[in-house]
This record gives structure tokens, C-alpha cells and sequence, in this order.
């Protein structure tokens, strides 16, 4: 019988032991979000991807769920692994944070992950001296703080949105920020808390305040943005918005300044998506990578949980989104996780098929594998003719997936995994096939790519092209862009007074909404095939 008084669930870790409080009939994963410790896991709580594991030390949490048992094996179960989003305590408890569900943290960008400024940036005198940039996505949160007169950037930061919990995916947070008013509104205060905490850190490790900051722009895809704003999620989940203009700019600007302590006088501006899933990021990408400046037949792919792509004909910004799914961030994947410290980001073959070198960002273990990985992973079992162009693994009896490392039978790509990263590989290809055809031109016509995104920045570029995830064109044509969106909200920031450098930019796309698009089932069937796209 559950415990009518809150449990105490008590979290033991490398940084220390943390202790929260779990209502009755609450999961523990829910008191953990809520308290910001943000555990794997990117199902919104149904069990689904096995990411929220933990190890149950001590205390009563009751029989492991039919979800625990079908992503757990039993001797994992018998040892006290459990899934946090499934335990509800019967008395306090004591639990052991795994590797995979370390608490979240902010990190410093690398001088490498910056994206060139498209201009020189000319300094500003404006009433306060700082400004903050800040691109806000599916997965991760980045940001960076500027010295306005000095026309100097101060620091960068990133880190994991911590509405993950609620779902890897825009589509599912939607859904449960219109489940109910209490359920956008947590969602909001998560990630408003989450930059709160990380804009005060930062400001006084700089010896500022955070009320030195008077200018903030902030790009994102559409969906974030609206869950930030707090409005207008609705309207979202309908396709015949999709390609409509949809108003994201926060009902309340002066809270939402006041909550991360910002200046009365801030001005914060959200800038305007293109459209319900084309968001300002992909318009700031666009203007970092000098996309309608260059050559025709130039191709920007912001990769991500919603992926975005622009192709330029010379004339006309060809622009639309798939919806591919997570894979790309690593979510979805039964030993997938985003780019992060731990992440096996690169592949090498090693003396015989199968044997692989497994490269891990960061110091320590691997913890998982991320989609750089994932690609790596793709194109060498093919090339060891151990994975059919269909997708289908050819094994050995007995073994149920493909081992990442000799050291770790856990960490295996299993056919499920392989499906869902093929899918998400197919919506890319058939997005460029169906805007190559709008254009008029063939994929290996197109003169330029741009991968952006923190995928493409740690993308192996003659694997992605050997999977069919790129058009096969010379690979000095293809450039990694990593933070491209980031750069281009910091250019934003710079912009003259009364002037707007994405006017040209709106100008000139052509959105599509490939939902409704005829010939795109069939285009997403053809680019299945794990091979390289037709010369």
C-alpha cells in the first residue's frame, strides 16, 4: 500500500549524496526533474527508453513494472537496476546514480565550437554594457555573453534543455504543455530556471551582475520558443500551421526579465520563427553561414530533433523541416545520448570485422553513443558486409545486437536501434531529394553543404555520405558548422538600430510543409537504403 506522507529518495553520486522528496504516487524521475537534477530519459515518463536507470540501494519500492521488465533484463532487475520514471517509493529509499544519469551540467564552449562572426562585429554604446546571445533547442541550451562596447564575446555556455524528460521530441512536449495549464507552466519554469541559475553563475564569475545585461537575443526552433513564451503551443500541433507565422514573443517580457534578473529596461527579443516549424535558429544559421551571399545550389541541414533545410538556388531560399526524429541527438537509442561527455562521438575500424576503436568526448568511460557515432557505426557495418543496404544485421547465433566495444556487452546497437536512426536518415535524404526537385536540380548538383548543428560539427563526412545521410559531392565542398545559429543571434545583437538582417533573408524563402508535400512518402521509402545517394 502506497505511503500516504512524501518519501525520501536519497541519490548517491560522485558530487555527493542528494536527497528529494517524492510525493505519494509520484515517480521518482518527476521529484528529480522538479528538483533539477534532470536524470536521462526522454520518454516523458512511459517507459520507453530505458535511459532513467538507476540502482536501488536500499528502501521499498514495490515489484519492477511491466516497463521495467521489457527494457530490463533479469539479471539487471535481480542486481537492482530500476528505471526511474517507474519507481514510486513505499518508504525512503536509497539509490545509486549510474553513469548515465549524471546531473546535468553547464559547461564551457570551446574557442574550436564558435562559428565565425559573418562581420566583424562594431561595438555598441548602449545604455547597459552587455549582451547576451541565446540559441535554444530541442536538446541543448547555448549561450553567450558579450561586451557590447568592446565588441568582445566574454564567455559560452551550453548545456541539456531540461524539459528532456518530458519528451525527446518537440511533438511530445507539446502535447503535455497542452495536457494542462500546470503542465506549461512546468515546462516553463523549467527552462526559465534552468538559464536563471546558469545567467547568475556566470555573471559573477565575471564579477558582473546579471542587471548589466540590456540587450538578449534569443533564436530557437519554433516549438521551444512557444514553450518558453508560454503561449500559442496549441496551435502548433495542428499541420495547417506549420507553414503559418506563429507569434512566440512572450506574453510577459517583465517577468520573464525579472526572473533571470535581468534590468526592468531589458530588451528581449525573441526573434521570430519563419514559421510553425521553421524556426529563427535556421534563419540565423542562414545569415552566419553566408548562405544567399555564396554560390547557387548551396544546401544548409541544421540537423536535430526537428531538422531543418535550406536550399539556394540563386534566387529563391528553398526552406522545410522534417520531423526525423531524435536519433540525431542520440535519443531513441538504447545506449544513445546526446554529444556530451561520455558520448562515443567517432568510430574506427579496428583489425577484423566488428572489432572497433570507439573514441569518447571528454575524460572517463563511455556512457553511450552519440549520432556522430551512430553514423560511424552505419557505415562501417556496412563496409564489413555486416549489415544489409535494407538495415537488417547479419549476426552471429545467439547475439542480439552489434557490441560498440569488446569491453561493454551492454552497449550494443540492437535491429531496433539501427530502424529508428534509418528513419531519421531517410526524412534528411527525402527532404533534399524533394527541395533538389523544387529547384529543379539533381543532389549532386549542389555546389556547397553546410552541416550544422551538434551533430554535423562532429560528423565523419565520408561515412555520412556512404550511409546516403549527405549527397556525395567532392567532401571540400561539405563544411561542418558547428554553432552556426549561435553566431548568427550574436550578429543579431550587432545589428544597427532600425535595421533587421533577416529581412532579405524572409524575403526571399519559400517555406513547404512536406507533410502535405505528394511524392514525399515515396521519396522517404527510396532514401531507407543505408547506401550512398545516386551520383
Amino acid at each position: 500500500m502506497s505511503n500516504a506522507l512524501p518519501s525520501t529518495a536519497t541519490l548517491l553520486g560522485a558530487d555527493g549524496e542528494r536527497r528529494v522528496s517524492v510525493q505519494p504516487g509520484h515517480s521518482v524521475q518527476a521529484a528529480l526533474v522538479d528538483a533539477g537534477l534532470a536524470p536521462s530519459g526522454s520518454c516523458n515518463g512511459q517507459s520507453l527508453c530505458g535511459q532513467c536507470r538507476v540502482q536501488l540501494v536500499d528502501g521499498d519500492a514495490g515489484a519492477p513494472t511491466p516497463g521495467e521488465h521489457r527494457l530490463l533484463q533479469p539479471a539487471e532487475l535481480e542486481g537492482g537496476q530500476r528505471l526511474a520514471c517507474q519507481l514510486r517509493p513505499r518508504s525512503d529509499i536509497v539509490l545509486a546514480r549510474p553513469l548515465g544519469a549524471a546531473h546535468q551540467a553547464w559547461r564551457a564552449l570551446r574557442e574550436d565550437e564558435y562559428f565565425p562572426q559573418p562581420a566583424p562585429p562594431q561595438p555598441r554604446r548602449p545604455a547597459r554594457p552587455c549582451g547576451l546571445a541565446i540559441d535554444l533547442g530541442t536538446t541543448h541550451i547555448r549561450l553567450s555573453l558579450w561586451d557590447l562596447p568592446g565588441a568582445r564575446r566574454l564567455a559560452g555556455r551550453a548545456g541539456l534543455n531540461p524539459q528532456i524528460p518530458a519528451g525527446a521530441d518537440v511533438l511530445s512536449r507539446l502535447a503535455e504543455a497542452t495536457r494542462s495549464p500546470a503542465s506549461a507552466a512546468r515546462l516553463q519554469a523549467w527552462l526559465t530556471r534552468a538559464i536563471a541559475t546558469e545567467l547568475a553563475t556566470l555573471t559573477a564569475s565575471l564579477q558582473l551582475a546579471t542587471t548589466d545585461i540590456g540587450e538578449v537575443r534569443i533564436v530557437g526552433n519554433t516549438a521551444m520558443l512557444s514553450l518558453l513564451a508560454g503561449r500559442n503551443q496549441a496551435l502548433l500541433l495542428d499541420p495547417d500551421n506549420w507553414t503559418r507565422t506563429i507569434d512566440v514573443s512572450p506574453a510577459d517580457p517583465a517577468a520573464l526579465c525579472a526572473a533571470w534578473g535581468l534590468a526592468a529596461d531589458c530588451r528581449l527579443d525573441f526573434v521570430a520563427p519563419l514559421g510553425g516549424f521553421v524556426g529563427s535558429d535556421l534563419l540565423a544559421g542562414i545569415l552566419a553561414t553566408g548562405l544567399c551571399e555564396g554560390p547557387a545550389n548551396a544546401l544548409l541541414v541544421d540537423f536535430g530533433t526537428n531538422s531543418e533545410l535550406a536550399l539556394w538556388d540563386g534566387e529563391r531560399l528553398h526552406i522545410t523541416s522534417t520531423s526525423g526524429g531524435p536519433a540525431f541527438e542520440g535519443s531513441g537509442i538504447s545506449c544513445g545520448m546526446p554529444g556530451e561527455a561520455g558520448a562515443i562521438y567517432r568510430i574506427e575500424a579496428g583489425a577484423r570485422p566488428g572489432d572497433w576503436r570507439c573514441r569518447v568526448l571528454g575524460d572517463g568511460p563511455a556512457r553511450g553513443i552519440c549520432g556522430s557515432g551512430l553514423v560511424d557505426a552505419l557505415a562501417l557495418l556496412r563496409q564489413q558486409d555486416l549489415l544489409s543496404p535494407l538495415g537488417r544485421l547479419r549476426l552471429p547465433p545467439g547475439q542480439s545486437g552489434q557490441p560498440l566495444d569488446a569491453g561493454s556487452a551492454g552497449r550494443q546497437l540492437s535491429p531496433a536501434d539501427i530502424d529508428v536512426f534509418q528513419r531519421a536518415k531517410a526524412a534528411i535524404g527525402a527532404g533534399i531529394s524533394w527541395l533538389c526537385d523544387e529547384a529543379g536540380i539533381h543532389p549532386s548538383q549542389i555546389q556547397r553543404i553546410h552541416a550544422c548543428g551538434a551533430f554535423g560539427r562532429l560528423l565523419d563526412i565520408a561515412h555520412a555520405q556512404a550511409i546516403g545521410l549527405l549527397p556525395t559531392i567532392p567532401a571540400e565542398r561539405i563544411s561542418a558548422a558547428a554553432n552556426s545559429a549561435l553566431a548568427g543571434c550574436e550578429a543579431l545583437l550587432f545589428a544597427a538600430p532600425g535595421t533587421d538582417p533577416l529581412a532579405a533573408i524572409r524575403h526571399r524563402a519559400r517555406l513547404f510543409n512536406l507533410s502535405q508535400a505528394e511524392h514525399f512518402e515515396m521519396l522517404f521509402i527510396e532514401n531507407l537504403y543505408i547506401q550512398p545517394l545516386p551520383a
